[in-house]
């Protein structure tokens, strides 16, 4: 009878420890670190969120700072000194997964998979874009976007 027990406690350990992984990596978006880099605050803070750089792999930041001049159909060219420092710090702060391919977070799977609603929802006055995560997560400018 206690060999039977030990097997089915290292039986329920394990299965413990898996769904915790799974739930930890399930997870790992809705806590980032929060911007602290100056120039990336102010620079990027200037037209919407300075968004975090853990939300995207280094590739997609790095696609983005070459391409400031056309930003999501917006010219956001900056001086060279503040362009390197914000490069260096976003790429250097980058999520370690996801498609370096993609520039926008709300196309990475992680991101589409957490936001699964009917389209009228991008189109209401308090939301009105996909990229607008204070709309919903009232923390997001922090690096908590825990479901709101």
């Amino acid at each position: 009878m206690r060999s039977l027990a030990m097997p089915r406690r290292l039986i329920a350990a394990t299965v413990l420890l898996l769904l915790s992984g799974a739930a930890a990596s399930a997870n790992e978006f809705e806590r980032v670190r929060p911007v602290t880099n100056d120039a990336t605050r102010k620079e990027c803070g200037e037209c919407h969120m300075a968004f975090q750089p853990g939300l995207l792999p280094a590739g997609s930041w790095t696609r983005i700072m070459d391409g400031l001049d056309d930003h999501f159909g917006e010219k956001a060219s900056l001086p060279p000194g503040p362009a390197a420092e914000i490069r260096a710090y976003l790429t250097g702060n980058a999520a370690g997964r996801g498609d370096p391919t993609l520039l926008r977070i709300t196309e990475q799977r992680w991101w589409l998979r957490e936001h699964r609603f009917r389209p009228e929802v991008w189109l209401r006055k308090d939301v009105l874009s996909k990229a607008n995560c204070e709309a919903c997560h009232r923390d997001a400018a922090r690096g908590l976007y825990d479901n709101d």
